[in-house]
């Protein structure tokens, strides 16, 4: 996958109210990941560029000295890093935004909510670790098929990975979850798929799994077409009909909620599987 294309940016603001907590906070604009599900598609309708989605990052270099005057104005409360950027991505191993501001966040009283793909975020349990009724480390995992993962999220660290950053933090004392999801029908919605991630998840004991079926977002349909007239055109017209039959769709979720719904309770997990759908 090509290295996407960076741009520095200046940000009148950081820290934005969200549906999803109190706040949410993304140092970044884009995201280098490359996942051929990411809904966050529809920011390019508020800010277009010439590359596509996934293909550029805007770098907003002043994040930390904004949020250090926002956490003066505004109430404590929860903030959700990231919500239409992974704060761990790539890039952040050089810039170390996300990690700047976290701290602030931690020592002005707000909690926060991780969601990342990206094994980098174990650089900062030194922060999480010492605020641990403040921080909920949450992982996103579609697949155990490390070669499928590298088709729908090249850039994305490995399930593997994810999975040994989890048990790292639970060891330390902070909490965590995992966001197993979006799930794309008959490639990571399998039965066995589920049983198998089930009983991955048994070891580490993560306090939620919220599961997530494939939605439509703006540019998604687009971006799957792509990636399934490479990987098996067949599923083109069942996805169709999934996406947009809305008697298909309904069976279908109720189809997907009560097959995770048995993998969980094989696995001894029904009391932390949280659908979202």
């Amino acid at each position: 996958m090509p290295q996407p294309v960076l741009r520095e940016i200046q940000c009148k603001s950081i820290l934005s109210k969200s549906g999803l907590s109190d706040y949410s906070l993304n140092c970044y604009g884009g995201c280098g990941h490359g996942c051929v599900y990411c809904y966050a598609r529809y920011m390019e309708k508020f800010r277009p560029h010439p590359e596509k989605w996934g293909e550029f990052v805007d770098i907003k270099v002043n994040a930390a000295a904004v949020l250090a005057r926002e956490v003066k104005k505004k109430r404590p409360g929860e903030v959700f890093v990231s919500s239409v950027c992974d704060g761990w991505q790539p890039v952040e191993a050089k810039y170390g935004l996300t990690r700047e501001c976290v701290k602030i966040l931690l020592e002005n009283g707000f909690k926060v909510t991780v969601l990342t793909k990206n094994a980098l975020v174990e650089r900062d349990f030194d922060l999480f670790a010492a605020h641990p009724d403040s921080v909920d480390v949450g992982m996103t995992i579609t697949t155990l098929d490390e070669s499928l993962a590298g088709r729908i999220e090249p850039a994305a660290s490995m399930a593997a990975q994810r999975i040994a950053v989890l048990e790292k933090a639970a060891g330390l004392g902070i909490k965590t979850h995992v966001f197993f999801g979006p799930l794309m029908p008959f490639i990571t919605d399998r039965q066995a798929d589920l049983e198998a991630m089930f009983g991955e998840l048994r070891r580490i004991r993560p306090g939620r799994v919220y599961l997530d079926k494939l939605n439509i977002r703006y540019g998604v349909w687009d971006s799957l077409c792509v990636f399934l007239r490479s990987f098996e055109p067949g599923l083109i017209e069942k996805y169709r009909k999934i996406l947009f039959d809305p008697g298909v769709s309904a069976r279908y979720a109720e189809s997907l909620a009560e097959r995770s719904r048995t993998a969980a309770a094989r696995s001894g997990m029904e009391s932390a599987l949280v659908p979202c759908f």
